[in-house]
């Protein structure tokens, strides 16, 4: 089989002309699993992939990750063959972050008889989960709060740190059988994003070296990035991944 990881957005919150930070890994050219729900990233999930995503893992609830949620809901509810059938994978503790801030609307129809839920399959996660038949592990991210923000490991494929300030001890454990690295990274960091500088000063050569880095405020810091000799996500962009060593199912 063949895998991929497509970043459908990089930027920053402020970044709009970057796309929302979303991602997808690819199975043989088709989406598999989609990695957030940001409102530009699914407008990209759409031109890209001509349908919305039928399973989703949420890092966090910051609206440029669960912008789309609205149209999502949308086009599932009043889709009779999608209803309910749209898997939603998300940390225990984000529940009811993510209730409170996208799903607890009163009356989310006008005409009523419906709930947010109605139009997903929610299933709520701890330190790993079975998707298609294959294991992924979350862990703890470093940011804004904790037990607020997660990332994702595909085992022996992909690791996507999802929003956070540097996080060696994770990486270490979560990135250790030569994952590609999908990490936060802006050209200046702050309480609760990694900058270069600190992706300098926490991880050594070599680790960086399989890092890919995304979340970016402009363009320009962009090519600014480049320039310190990083490997930097564009909208759109694939990078190919290695076959998943996760276990598997029967």
């Amino acid at each position: 089989m063949r895998w991929q990881l497509r970043f459908l957005g990089v930027g920053s919150a402020a970044a709009v002309e970057l796309g929302s930070p979303m991602a997808v890994i690819e199975r043989d050219g088709a989406p598999w699993l989609t990695i957030d729900c940001g409102g530009e990233g699914l407008t990209a999930y759409r031109a890209t992939y001509g349908a919305m995503p039928d399973a989703l893992f949420i890092t966090h609830v910051h609206l440029d990750h669960v912008a789309g949620f609205e149209r999502l809901f949308v086009d599932a509810f009043f889709n009779p063959a999608r209803r309910g059938r749209i898997r939603l994978y998300v940390p225990a503790t984000v529940v009811p972050l993510l209730h409170r801030r996208v799903a607890d609307y009163p009356n989310v129809l006008a005409e009523g008889g419906a709930n947010f839920w109605d139009a997903f399959q929610l299933v709520v996660v701890g330190e790993a989960f079975w998707h298609d038949g294959i294991r992924l592990e979350v862990f703890e991210a470093r940011h804004h709060w904790p037990q607020t923000a997660y990332g994702l490991r595909l085992a022996g494929s992909v690791v996507w740190t999802g929003d956070t300030r540097p996080i060696p001890e994770q990486l270490a454990r979560f990135a250790a059988a030569g994952e590609l690295i999908a990490h936060d990274c802006g050209l200046h960091g702050n309480p609760s994003h990694t900058g270069v500088d600190d992706l300098e000063r926490e991880y050594d050569a070599t680790l960086r070296a399989r890092m890919v880095v995304y979340h970016y405020g402009s363009v320009a810091d962009g090519q600014a990035l480049r320039a310190r000799g990083l490997q930097v996500a564009q909208p759109g962009q694939s990078w190919p991944l290695a076959e998943p060593t996760a276990a598997r199912a029967g």
